[in-house]
């Protein structure tokens, strides 16, 4: 599929690689035109120095940038110059709000829009191990779901414009929890004088394993927070998360202390520290 890719950053340098691998022609653009430089030289395709260039007859559109705004000013520019019929899908993080003006957007020109935010991190990109959730036309998500496998484990289409971002939103206030309950342990093994990884050993095989506990109590326990996914974007999803409980009356009581621990980490200098890092403000 002639194929378009926005926004190279640690999530997408990776996911237009694997497009590339999978046979894809990808043409791509980024804000930095040294890192469009970087990828294709490592990947081969091609890169343009406009976004309308890099997307001119494209089928698929794909976007990861940064938030809200960054959506509206990309779509903006990339609606006249996709092919007719084609479809944007929009990887960013965002709020609901903005994937349904987008889609109504796309709608209005004969073009379509998918909300499919990530989850995964860094190193679910790296390995083409992504779980999508997807959001739009029942009929366009068909048409790029094959497409999407080249970076993901797992899709599920999730309903109307939103519904992508809605599940993203869950997936966050999910992480969150585990995330504090994690720090929490850790932090309370350390006070009561128990070997950590002994304790590891001894409770990640029962009802409180999760991911967060089997990838990140070694690195929390040892104060190392440069794996990815950073304290200053877990706090815009958090955000969007909070901003949407207040419309639709959700009571995000947990998220919402949490979201201010995460303000916490920032004020100690953590803002690209990684989302574990919850655990520096107990030792400090």
């Amino acid at each position: 599929m002639k194929t378009a890719f926005i926004g190279l950053g640690v999530m997408g340098f990776p996911m237009a690689g694997h497009l590339k691998a999978a046979g894809h022609e990808v043409t791509v653009f980024n804000r930095t035109p040294e890192k469009a430089a970087r990828w294709v030289e490592k990947h081969g395709g091609a890169s343009k120095p406009t976004i309308a260039e890099t997307v001119a007859g494209a089928e698929l559109v794909c976007l990861c940038v940064g938030n809200d705004d960054d959506v509206r000013g990309v779509v903006a520019q990339v609606l006249p110059a996709i092919a007719e019929g084609g479809v944007i899908v929009d990887h960013t993080t965002t709020s609901a709000t903005v994937a349904r003006e987008m889609d109504a957007a796309a709608r209005a020109v004969g073009r379509w829009f998918v909300d499919a935010p990530v989850s995964g991190g860094q190193a679910g990109a790296e390995n083409g191990q992504l779980t999508i959730m997807a959001g739009g036309d029942a009929d366009a998500y068909a048409r790029v779901e094959p497409v999407l496998m080249a970076y993901a484990k797992a899709i599920r289409p999730m309903g109307p414009s939103g519904a992508g971002q809605l599940t993203k939103m869950c997936n966050q206030i999910a992480i969150a929890g585990v995330v504090q309950g994690v720090a929490e342990a850790l932090h309370f093994a350390k006070r009561a004088g128990l070997p950590t990884d002994d304790v590891l050993a001894a409770i990640s095989k029962g009802a409180a394993q999760s991911w967060q506990m089997e990838n990140r109590w070694k690195t929390m326990s040892e104060g190392k927070f440069d794996f990815g996914f950073a304290v200053d974007w877990m706090r815009k999803d958090l955000g969007i998360a909070l901003a949407e409980a207040g419309v639709n009356g959700a009571r995000l009581e947990a998220t919402a202390m949490i979201d201010g621990f995460y303000g916490e980490v920032q004020a100690m200098g953590g803002n690209r520290w990684d989302t574990s890092s919850l655990v520096a403000r107990l030792e400090k």
